[in-house]
């Protein structure tokens, strides 16, 4: 039975400080910034979730949205909440194939998708028969799709009837696939306890706050900060795509206070040129959150010489349990290799193969216990393994905690090298790698070998300017691994497969080696 919805907290920023600013959309370098206030995103949230509802939308259902940061993506999450509908973020980089698999397979009733890939949406519909309704935004709608404007425009602006408090603000996030098909994560409810310790955790929570949405929001770590920001009433300044010397305009001219990176977003900051980083005004930026993959202690390093100290954040997490530790600022040099404690009521096990808990400094599987857990995934029987049934849960890492009970992410269980008998941690070795002068990015994995059933791997990605001289790289790697864990093989490529949130694709990579073997991984 539908429950009664306290007022929405768009709403009440509406009514409370209807002419603060809840969107900054920047125009380019020396044009006015377009500025859209609390009473009038609230209006067009209105009108879109009437609108939707025009169309059929009902609560409960599915919305799948699809395009670049932009006001109307932010509108239509909005509105997703108010309807009490499930939003479904699409990548805007998937094919025809992806993107049909997850409107589909998500049992989607509505698809928003971005003008500028609207195109590939229509080609993907036939394959999409239980969406009812298709609207495009931002730009000319292909023939059979809803124009944005007409959306709006059929939208009453007063605050929609249609809600479902049980469901509101429920999202299903497809996982970004680096072993196969992606999985919906279903999240239907949140621990609102854990969510307030973290924003303290992370020193967030100041009248001045603004958020810059430097990764896309179809990501589950830049939607819920960026959905945080708004919670607490504070701008969100929108920049439609990534670009390193943008991302630090935006930051010196909005007075920009926190924002979520990935590691592959800071590569490229730091390695503007100097002309371009002598621009830089890191004073107003007070928590940047690094996730999405292990951050190298080498670019942590190179981070704080180029662009200051006291501001850069670590978290662990996942799209399934949330964020689950923090690693603080004035811990970065201090605990190399480490993603931080736990905070709040979460708590983490490290379980060993023998089923014991591990001990201080032992590698195990790393179980964590969170209100921020997802549901579940969606039709599919294949979930996260648990110690107890909806208690400790796990995502595949493997982990030790030191004897300040810091945590150390080794590897991913599924990328775990195993050779001659012995376990090795690709992660750990990509973590020298990437602390050599001419080396921008590094992916290791195992191969196949008659003699040791796996070899350490190695690709690499040189930085801009540079010429990787591999026997050079060996000799680096030679100092500072022990004999078993350094590559036996090396290649180089111009550029190293990755997610949109960062995360290495070494399925794409690994699939090369074991083509017409029965392999282990």
């Amino acid at each position: 039975m539908a429950t009664t919805a306290p007022p929405d907290i768009l709403a009440v920023h509406a009514q409370t400080t209807p002419d603060a600013p809840a969107v900054v959309i920047d125009h380019g370098a020396g044009a006015a910034p377009g500025v859209v206030t609390f009473a009038a995103l609230n209006e067009m949230v209105n009108r879109c979730a009437n609108g939707l509802v025009a169309l059929g939308a009902r609560s409960g259902e599915r919305l799948v949205w699809c395009g670049p940061n932009s006001l109307e993506v932010l509108v239509i999450i909005h509105a997703a909440r108010k309807l009490g509908m499930v939003a479904v973020p699409l990548s805007y980089r998937f094919n025809v194939e992806e993107m049909a698999y997850v409107v589909d397979n998500s049992d989607a009733s509505t698809v928003l998708v971005d003008a500028e890939f609207a195109a590939t949406m229509a080609e993907a519909r036939p394959a999409t028969s239980k969406v009812r309704s298709f609207v495009s935004f931002a730009g000319p709608a292909p023939d059979g799709f809803v124009d944005w404007d007409d959306l709006l425009a059929g939208g009453a602006p007063g605050e929609p009837e249609t809600r479902d408090a049980s469901v509101a603000g429920a999202q299903m996030i497809y996982t970004s696939g680096t072993t196969g098909k992606p999985k919906g994560a279903l999240r239907t409810r949140t621990d609102r306890g854990l969510v307030t310790a973290l924003l303290a955790e992370l020193g967030i929570g100041a009248p001045d706050e603004v958020h810059l949405t430097t990764g896309p929001l179809y990501h589950s770590g830049p939607l819920a900060f960026a959905s945080m920001s708004h919670t607490m009433g504070r701008p969100i300044v929108v920049m439609r795509k990534f670009d390193p010397a943008t991302w630090l305009r935006l930051v010196r001219e909005h007075r920009v206070t926190n924002t979520f990176s990935a590691p592959t977003q800071l590569k490229r900051i730091v390695a503007l040129p100097d002309d371009e980083l002598a621009t830089a005004d890191m004073s107003s930026m007070r928590c940047l959150i690094a996730n999405a993959a292990p951050v190298p202690y080498a670019l942590k390093c190179e981070l704080i010489e180029k662009l200051g100290d006291g501001f850069l954040f670590e978290v662990y997490g996942s799209t399934e349990l949330g964020v689950d530790t923090v690693l603080r600022p004035e811990d970065q040099l201090r605990k190399p290799g480490s993603c931080g404690k736990p905070y709040g009521t979460i708590q983490i096990r490290i379980v060993t193969e023998s089923g014991a808990e591990a001990k201080v400094g032992e590698p195990g599987e790393l179980f964590v216990r969170t209100g921020l857990a997802m549901d579940g995934y969606h039709k599919t029987a294949e979930q996260l393994s648990e110690l107890t049934e909806n208690e400790w849960k796990s995502v595949g890492d493997v982990a030790y905690v030191d004897d300040e009970g810091y945590v150390h992410i080794c590897d991913r269980i599924k990328d775990m090298i195993i050779s001659g008998g012995v376990n090795i941690y690709p992660a750990e070795i990509e973590a020298v790698l990437h602390a050599h002068p001419a080396v921008l990015d590094a992916a290791v994995f195992g191969v196949p070998d008659d003699e040791w059933g796996e070899a350490v791997h190695a690709v690499l990605q040189a930085r801009d300017g540079h010429v990787l001289d591999l026997d050079d790289v060996a000799a680096f790697a030679s100092e500072r691994l022990a004999g078993y864990k350094r590559p036996r093989t090396w290649e180089v490529r111009d550029e190293l497969p990755r997610t949109d949130s960062g995360k290495l694709l070494k399925r794409v990579l690994r699939d090369e080696h074991w083509k017409g073997r029965d392999r282990r991984v």
